[in-house]
């Protein structure tokens, strides 16, 4: 594996890679990994013949209020990491490296980004829209793997993609799970124990409305209500959204309509650290 930290570099070797006749799959990342993370990196093998990775702690997209500067950056693990999964190229450039003093171009997304994640967090998709397309264009991938956990997020990657013409495709991966149930994320490690044991009332939440949408309930707005009483239920845990969705336009959704996908999604507060999960679903189409 190859660490590169300059960005020219890294898009003189993935030109030439592509000169090469290969196809090239890019993991994107801030670091810190986790299963999930390794999860990606495997789609990411399954379907490139070169696989790069990038390391970024993405100043733009953190608010003034929120932990960019505590922010887990334990570069020599992820590096081992990334190499053990099969990373070929591992892309790890500097701040002042992606935004020099003259930059002043910034992304913005739209309508959608400005609901759930986009009002509790404003400025955050173009932050994030804005780094995309830059690692797309250094990394100049066929195919980029993103979880499925930032679902709104990669909503707003595939908007971006779609409108500006980029050419690589947007692969969602499916959520990496802990034992009960809670999705794994790089700020688990912030919980302690005991928030960590309330934590997984996310969890019991999604499973609440897996039940109750299983049982031919309809009512989206009621199963909302209801799940987010039962993560109300845990002291410390405070949600500061949770919904259901089209899963298509990110638009809220009061009732399930035949042959049409939702998700419930949620951003929850547990002490001081912000967790997000959601739940998709497909509404079977009328015989």
């Amino acid at each position: 594996m190859q660490i590169i930290n300059d960005p020219a570099e890294m898009q003189k070797i993935a030109e030439k890679l592509r000169l090469q006749h290969q196809y090239i799959g890019v993991v994107m990342t801030m670091g810190a990994l986790h299963d999930g993370h390794l999860n990606l990196v495997k789609l990411a093998r399954e379907r490139a013949g070169t696989v790069i990775m990038t390391i970024f702690v993405n100043p733009t997209q953190f608010g003034p209020n929120e932990d960019f500067h505590r922010y887990p950056r334990p570069f020599e693990q992820d590096a081992a990491l990334a190499r053990s999964a099969g990373v070929d190229y591992l892309f790890a450039p500097t701040a002042e490296q992606m935004y020099p003093e003259e930059f002043m171009t910034k992304i913005d997304p739209g309508a959608m980004a400005t609901r759930f994640e986009g009002a509790c967090r404003p400025g955050h998709f173009s932050g994030v829209a804005t780094v995309v397309v830059k690692l797309l264009g250094i990394t100049r991938p066929h195919i980029a793997i993103f979880g499925e956990k930032d679902a709104q997020q990669l909503s707003v990657i595939r908007r971006v993609v779609t409108d500006l013409n980029i050419s690589t495709k947007i692969i969602g991966a499916p959520i990496t799970r802990e034992s009960d149930g809670l999705a794994t994320s790089s700020r688990n490690i912030y919980l302690s124990s005991e928030e960590r044991r309330q934590a997984a009332v996310l969890h019991r939440a999604i499973r609440h409305a897996d039940k109750e949408i299983g049982n031919g309930r309809k009512n989206l707005d009621a199963i909302a209500t209801e799940a987010e009483a039962l993560v109300r239920s845990e002291p410390d845990a405070v949600p500061d959204y949770l919904y259901f969705v089209d899963d298509d336009t990110f638009e809220p959704a009061e009732e399930a309509l035949p042959g049409r996908a939702y998700r419930l999604i949620m951003a929850v507060r547990i002490g001081k650290t912000r967790l997000i999960d959601n739940w998709r679903f497909q509404c079977p189409a009328e015989v």
